[in-house]
């Protein structure tokens, strides 16, 4: 008993070292941990959405068609055209980062890097409109941040989809959190993979916790703030990692 207790745990510290600091152990390298931060970007930034941008989300775009309905449905209390425009937005950023990830070819990496400097960019207009307007949205600004922020969303959901890494979409967990219950021993599965679902599970709840407490109790601009931090530090490391890879394969090639 003790010595399958002694196994299930090291199980586990196995599979959280692989998603959070893999060192090249599998073909995915460094972009799990990186894609457990951009869904912790997922959940700082529909924490703003919805709570201050009018019930809207800017990366869960399944909720944005519920509302849609809701809406039509004859339900007071909720944004049409905002749940519109971030659906328009969303879409766009995900044509914008496939027509990106084209022009760089298959080094992962470097997609990841670009997206990111581009989200970077975008969450940085998104910065400076919250500070300019504090706590007073009006509707100009409101758009305008949903704009922004969903076009960056979309673009990092298309970005990791295109990236393939297993249960780390970063933006839907409705698939990651299925996985978890259908291939559960409960559920006569092996309980493979649960680890890294459950760990990007907790990144966007906490990141959902982290930007509804900076948001009420500091100012609409701390969260975007974080966001832009996250992001910057995503984009640096897959930069750098990008550089080493390439190196590596040039002093393999002079070989």
């Amino acid at each position: 008993m003790i010595s399958d207790t002694a196994s299930a745990v090291a199980t586990v510290w196995h599979e959280i070292a692989e998603t959070l600091s893999p060192r090249g152990r599998t073909k995915d390298g460094l972009l799990p941990p990186l894609l457990i931060l951009l869904t912790v970007v997922t959940g700082v930034v529909d924490a703003v959405a919805y709570l201050k941008l009018g019930h809207v989300f800017v990366a869960n775009m399944t909720g944005n068609v519920v509302f849609l309905g809701f809406a039509a449905a004859g339900t007071g209390g909720l944004s049409v055209g905002g749940s519109l425009v971030a659906i328009a937005c969303f879409l766009s950023g995900g044509v914008a980062a496939a027509r990106l990830a084209g022009r760089l070819g298959d080094n992962r990496l470097r997609q990841l890097r670009a997206a990111t400097a581009v989200q970077a960019a975008l969450c940085a207009g998104a910065i400076v409109v919250a500070a300019t307007v504090g706590d007073s949205v009006g509707t100009g600004s409101r758009y305008a941040l949903i704009v922004l922020l969903a076009v960056a969303m979309g673009i990092q959901n298309a970005t990791a989809r295109r990236l393939a890494v297993p249960d780390l979409t970063t933006t839907v967990l409705t698939q990651t959190l299925t996985g978890i219950a259908a291939d559960s021993r409960l559920g006569g599965g092996s309980g493979a993979k649960t680890v890294r679902r459950v760990l990007a599970v907790a990144a966007m709840l906490v990141g959902a916790i982290v930007g509804a407490l900076l948001l009420l109790e500091v100012a609409p601009v701390a969260p975007l703030t974080l966001a832009g931090a996250i992001l910057a530090v995503v984009c640096g490391a897959a930069h750098r990692a990008s550089r080493k890879e390439q190196a590596a394969v040039t002093e393999r090639s002079a070989r």
